[in-house]
């Protein structure tokens, strides 16, 4: 690889216990009338009351959204953007899981450039700024408060807007405000960061010319975001299980929200690649949360492409601190695939796509619409092809991960 990085970030991150209280402060900078994206769970915690009164209090006026809905079906974003049009607002804040954040996205991309939410699916399609968007996680999973994507739930299918302009101006990372996420939904988001740091940590190197990171959002595995990535795995091995059996672990939920803050820093740049695209028509057939799919697919999609990933498997070995110093290579590789599987399940992830309810006749199904993802396809390491996506899944369904060392 050549000594090649890109990072595209917020112009503030703010982490740490207590930030939340500060929003009020940057949004006042940004406008007087703000529109809040959030859903019923949410804005029913009395944190959410807290920060709409430090609004008031610095003199922003406020119009709440809370109807926001998981996968961001299209037909909750036209719903929002109703009361967004009518309020003008001059700046937009999501609070909440990667869901809330993405609608604060597109609302901003849509106040600000009109049309309809189809007109901006792919790379490099939203034309220009956007209403400046504070995003503040409650939960530590998708990192969606640094990256350029909002994926959107359109019928059947999971579609993505990829724009550095989506990028948020500020992220206000609060750990306190994971407190209430019950173990289920600690354990979904933990494995979502934990999927997003290893592809982006693997991602398909590109060729590193000048013109790369003007002509693709996401650039493929470089110097900068590696850093990220293996930091954020060190933190999850550390820290996902405490929190998954103790959602009162103030440090262990400070790590997982710093977890899912820099895999996000670094798959923003670098992408994700085979258990996202896979997870997109899994998701559609069983509606099961994206983190949870992914989860599952993810050791699946590690065995596949273990032959181009040896040295990057080997480097997460030795990064979560597992293996004998005199193992090689190709032993710390495998090491860290069962090492890392074996934590998904110690926090309930399910080991099958059966076991999450994929139907065993849409399997074939399944590979063909995944391989159709292809700005998530390209990334994978490992090149794919139906046969290859047809393997992955066969694998994921039975639970054989053994099969596809074969393959």
């Amino acid at each position: 690889m050549n000594f090649f990085g890109v990072m595209r970030l917020p112009r503030s991150v703010m982490f740490g216990r207590g930030q939340r209280k500060v929003i009020g402060t940057v949004a006042a900078q940004l406008g007087d009338r703000a529109f809040i994206c959030t859903d019923t769970r949410c804005a029913t915690d009395p944190d959410f009351r807290d920060i709409v009164a430090n609004l008031a209090e610095c003199g922003v006026a406020t119009k709440v959204f809370d109807q926001t809905l998981p996968e961001l079906p299209i037909e909750s974003i036209r719903s929002c953007m109703k009361q967004a049009a009518a309020y003008s607002p001059r700046l937009v804040i999501g609070i909440g899981g990667g869901s809330c954040m993405d609608m604060a996205k597109v609302v901003a991309v849509l106040l600000t450039h009109g049309g309809e939410v189809r007109d901006y699916y792919g790379e490099f399609k939203v034309p220009g700024p956007v209403l400046p968007v504070i995003s503040v996680p409650t939960t530590a999973g998708t990192g969606s408060e640094v990256t350029p994507v909002a994926v959107i739930g359109d019928t059947e299918r999971k579609m993505g807007i990829v724009s550095p302009h989506l990028i948020s101006h500020t992220a206000i990372c609060d750990p306190e405000l994971t407190l209430g996420c019950p173990p289920g939904l600690t354990a979904i988001c933990g494995a979502d960061a934990l999927a997003h740091a290893i592809e982006g940590f693997t991602a398909r190197p590109r060729q590193a010319g000048p013109e790369l990171p003007v002509q693709s959002v996401f650039v493929g595995k470089n110097a900068l975001s590696d850093h990220f990535e293996l930091f954020s795995i060190s933190c999850i091995w550390k820290s996902l299980y405490r929190a998954y059996r103790d959602g009162s672990d103030m440090e262990a939920r400070e790590q997982m929200m710093l977890a899912a803050l820099t895999a996000g820093c670094g798959f923003g740049v670098a992408g994700t690649a085979a258990a996202h695209a896979l997870q997109y028509p899994v998701g559609a057939l069983t509606h099961t949360p994206h983190g949870l799919g992914v989860a599952v697919l993810l050791p699946y999609v590690m065995e596949f492409n273990r032959p181009c990933c040896v040295k990057a498997f080997a480097d997460i070995a030795r990064t979560i601190q597992v293996g004998d110093a005199n193992a090689s290579e190709e032993e710390l590789s495998c090491l860290a695939i069962d090492m890392l599987a074996g934590l998904l399940e110690s926090v309930g992830i399910p080991r099958t796509l059966a076991d999450l309810g994929l139907p065993a006749d849409k399997q074939g199904w399944t590979a063909e619409n995944g391989l159709s993802v292809t700005r998530v396809v390209k990334n994978n390491p490992r090149e794919l092809d139906l046969h290859a996506m047809q393997a992955i899944t066969k694998a994921a369904f039975s639970g054989d991960r053994a099969s596809l060392r074969r393959t």
